[in-house]
């Protein structure tokens, strides 16, 4: 059924917002997104960056209209805590894999240890691991794997941005990293071992922000069922234009809202205070109603002396 033939749940209809989910461990993504269906009765829902099943922490769910931002939202930088196990190499480049090699660390000290994992600070170019959802002629690497193929993968290049040792007992290390999108923390782990000449492979996986969302401020799958069933989700539901913070907020006149809805251009006479507005090409816009409602990001095209729709969040029932 579709979903607005469900009954709401804790008095709450469908949902249109972000949700920060704390994942737990021996989850997949797909697992988070399929438990919020059932817990919340609707089917629209997208999670914005993929987390291993062995791996926890930050997970941005969208839901409803909110759906519409998981393609912006996967871009963002990412901080992790991971735990470096050398002396080992595994087929998924972590300890949830089969062993390929094992080799004395005896001789490593720890100085030079911390100096190889800080020498990957800055870009450099990685080649992603066979077990990842990344295609290949149509067909997905970890399928590729499991057949027992292995297959060429180009490079890519990835920014590591921030790079810190927090503990060091060898033969493993806890490190903290911030790095751009398509970075696996894994293909690091190998990499760095790779450097030492023992191998590595990473232990445990703790995502600690994506975006501008944080651990601190993530919820359980419980946790949000409760505040489901109490009919309190919205102190927790992020509201979709708190993630354009930093782009100017401007009301649409009254009676004028039939442009937005059918996605038309929009000219400065159409704008509460338009006429004060003095934009550079290609400056957003966030959109609301006269009541108030976040209707669409615009962007200004200077050529045409006017905005057009970048996005829509918004459709009148």
């Amino acid at each position: 059924p579709d979903e607005s033939d469900l009954p709401p749940v804790g008095g709450w209809g469908m949902i249109h917002g972000i949700l920060n989910v704390r994942k737990e461990k021996g989850f997949t993504s797909h697992d988070v997104v399929a438990k919020l269906r059932g817990m919340t009765r609707q089917k629209k829902i997208g999670h914005t960056g993929t987390l291993d099943p062995d791996a926890e922490g930050v997970l941005p769910v969208c839901l409803g209209k909110a759906t519409r931002l998981c393609e912006m939202m996967t871009d963002k930088e990412k901080a992790y805590e991971a735990v470096l196990v050398l002396g080992k190499e595994t087929d998924t480049q972590d300890l949830g894999g089969q062993i390929l090699n094992e080799t004395e660390t005896n001789h490593l000290t720890k100085a030079e240890v911390e100096e190889a994992i800080l020498s990957f600070l800055g870009s450099y170019d990685q080649i992603p691991p066979m077990y990842s959802a990344l295609k290949v002629g149509g067909k997905k690497l970890y399928e590729l794997a499991r057949e027992g193929r292995e297959v060429e993968r180009k490079a890519r290049r990835v920014e590591i941005r921030s790079l810190r040792v927090l503990d060091t007992h060898l033969p493993e290390v806890r490190f903290e990293v911030v790095c751009s999108k398509g970075t696996y923390v894994r293909t690091l782990c190998y990499d760095i071992g790779r450097k030492l000449g023992c191998g590595g492979c990473m232990g445990d996986l703790l995502r600690t922000k994506s975006g501008a969302f944080t651990l601190a401020t993530s919820h359980t799958l419980s946790e949000i069922g409760e505040y489901l069933e109490s009919g309190r989700i919205g102190e927790i539901l992020i509201p979709i234009d708190a993630m354009f913070p930093d782009i100017r907020r401007v009301t649409i006149k009254a009676g004028q809202e039939k442009s937005v809805y059918n996605g038309n251009p929009l000219r400065k006479g159409q704008l509460e205070d338009g006429e004060n507005l003095c934009p550079e090409d290609g400056e957003q816009i966030r959109v609301y109603g006269s009541d108030g409602t976040f209707l669409a990001l615009y962007i200004y095209r200077k050529s045409r002396e006017s905005y057009a729709v970048e996005k829509m969040f918004y459709s009148p029932e």
